[in-house]
């Protein structure tokens, strides 16, 4: 299909479970993870007045894929949703940014013609399993040829978030004053309702759970000073005698569980449908980068699709850069001008929850419901991923 006769994707509408603390005892820490995802995949059929028949097919991004979150959650999301068992569902791996993929994949499939109608979204219970299990149940993933290409070794992202900060020159003061602006921003849009319209109140044997639950709306840059610096030890300590180790778990994203989806459809079966097409796809763009500094891709993903749409910073009226850690939104804000108004204005994953592989489509339906109450016609999402990658999304309010 040549570009002339290429369908336009658009999206139709964006859900998502309240966060949980991704740990024993969070707020949906009781739900096994394939029924946190069915949740989101049935209420966006019963939200929209569809048949199950009428899917195309299911892209579930999910990062730690063990134990529960194997055998393709998106197949077992599927069925335990009630689907019909015709519907298909795949689930995909590029690491934080796995929804974000899942729906540009989505999304490019119905511009090729060949899906009318997608859902797309991402589920982690990181509470149920655990951030780095994957790696400890069948040895590492660190290859020997891999380490003959970087023969110091790797890091965890939290070593490369201290060294983004010292690259950067962001003090302790920079990044604790950027996480308690997080926490005020997202509490003060929870007040006003900015969520309400994805939110999917989520039933649990303790009650119903209708908020997210990591927004903290004291925080203060003095009550996160007392926290100690998680990712030091003696040997990276040795290995960058640069580093002054200001990454804390107060300046981090927290541990979550949650799951998000959004539907996606090309414009003709919307209108067919008798449904509104919020926003289009305007553009969409992935990146490599340095697998050391690992959390710098949204830079050079931002500059790849400014570059492909013809678009300054300064025409996009919100950007939504996942705060892995304030590091990360920071140093992209220096380095490709963006105004700090406009960068994660209703807060980030610092204080809404970082719940790995549901993320991206998170970040995407919170995009478009800000775009919407502020009258904004193009929005930028991108987000770091693990490996050092970032993909980057401009949508069009319609």
């Amino acid at each position: 299909m040549d570009a002339m006769n290429m369908r336009t994707a658009v999206i139709v509408d964006a859900v998502r479970t309240p966060s949980g603390r991704g740990k024993p005892g969070g707020a949906l820490s009781g739900i096994h993870p394939v029924d946190l995802a069915a949740h989101v995949l049935r209420a966006t059929l019963e939200r929209n007045g569809l048949d199950s028949r009428q899917i195309d097919d299911v892209l579930l991004g999910c990062v730690s894929q063990v134990g529960e979150q194997t055998m393709n959650i998106a197949r077992q999301a599927v069925l335990a949703a009630g689907f019909d068992e015709r519907v298909p569902a795949t689930t995909i791996d590029r690491q934080c940014g796995s929804s974000q993929q899942a729906a540009h994949f989505a999304a490019q499939g119905v511009m090729a013609g060949q899906y009318d109608i997608v859902i797309a979204g991402g589920v982690e219970s990181m509470s149920r399993v655990p951030l780095g299990i994957a790696a400890s149940v069948a040895g590492s993933p660190f290859s020997p040829r891999l380490h003959e290409r970087y023969p110091e070794g790797l890091v965890n992202q939290g070593v490369s978030a201290e060294l983004i900060a010292e690259r950067w020159g962001l003090s302790r003061d920079d990044l604790d004053a950027y996480a308690a602006q997080s926490h005020a921003r997202a509490a003060r849009a929870a007040a006003e309702g900015r969520f309400d319209s994805q939110l999917l109140p989520v039933p649990t044997e303790a009650g119903e759970v209708t908020a997210d639950e990591t927004v903290r709306p004291g925080t203060s840059v003095e009550g996160l000073a007392g926290l100690a610096p998680a990712f030091r030890t003696d040997a990276l300590a040795a290995r960058f005698p640069e580093i002054d180790w200001a990454i804390t778990p107060g300046n981090s994203s927290p541990l979550t569980d949650g799951a998000s989806a959004v539907l996606i459809m090309s414009e003709e079966k919307a209108v067919e449908l008798g449904l509104t097409p919020r926003a289009r796809f305007h553009a969409f763009a992935v990146v490599g980068d340095d697998p050391l500094m690992m959390l710098t891709g949204p830079i050079p993903a931002t500059r790849r699709i400014l570059e492909r749409t013809g678009l300054r910073i300064d025409d996009l009226d919100a950007y939504e850069v996942n705060e892995a850690f304030a590091s990360v939104p920071l140093a992209w804000a220096a380095e490709v001008g963006a105004d700090a108004a406009k960068l994660n204005p209703w807060g980030g994953a610092i204080a809404l929850g970082h719940a790995l592989g549901s993320s991206g489509t998170r970040l995407l339906g919170t995009l478009l419901a800000n775009l919407e109450a502020t009258g904004g016609r193009y929005g930028l999402q991108t987000m770091c991923e693990g490996g050092g990658m970032a993909n980057a999304t401009i949508i069009e309010r319609l």
